[in-house]
């Protein structure tokens, strides 16, 4: 399961947006000021954040130039009351990955949500290993072919692809969920 971290002090709206996305499936995380969304960020580690600009304590555009700076890659979907050319501008420059003015059509938002997620993914499946070798092993993930000792070893599809996901996450811990979601699909 996907997890979305909403950072928003409009109380109201907080509670809507997590309804709504929790109905679509996805996990929530949610801080009502930027620095309490930051300090989720970077020990939840969401899959995604939806980011409003004008917070207490740190606002949106210092969260994002923050995390950004930092290398901290999840998608972040800014959603603000402040539509003008300047500050889409300002937010994107800044590392967002896309930006929603309110008010705002929930259909669509939660659509640009599965996008980003989806450009999330793709990204990550591009980082996963070409080839493994350990001791007398060694797992050619491009031509499917894994050899011990010179010898063909006889793996499924879906075994390899296990077997990639998680030697490409090395000293990472995946949860059941995002096995299911990268293997399974």
């Amino acid at each position: 399961m996907n997890r979305i971290l909403i950072v928003e002090d409009d109380e109201a709206l907080l509670r809507g947006l997590a309804l709504n996305l929790e109905l679509e499936g996805y996990g929530v995380l949610r801080a009502e000021d930027g620095e309490a969304g930051y300090a989720l960020l970077k020990r939840e580690k969401p899959d995604l954040v939806i980011l409003d600009i004008l917070l207490p304590r740190l606002s949106g555009f210092e969260f994002c130039r923050r995390a950004r700076a930092e290398g901290i890659e999840v998608p972040i979907l800014m959603l603000t009351a402040r539509a003008e050319e300047a500050d889409r501008v300002r937010g994107l420059n800044l590392g967002a990955d896309d930006y929603v003015a309110k008010p705002f059509s929930l259909l669509e938002l939660i659509a640009r949500v599965g996008a980003l997620l989806r450009r999330a993914r793709r990204g990550q499946a591009k980082a996963l290993l070409d080839e493994l070798r350990f001791e007398d092993v060694t797992v050619d993930f491009r031509k499917h072919e894994v050899l011990k000792a010179g010898r063909p070893v006889e793996l499924t599809r879906k075994e390899l692809a296990l077997l990639r996901l998680l030697a490409s996450h090395e000293g990472e811990v995946l949860t059941r969920d995002e096995l299911l979601d990268r293997v399974w699909g």
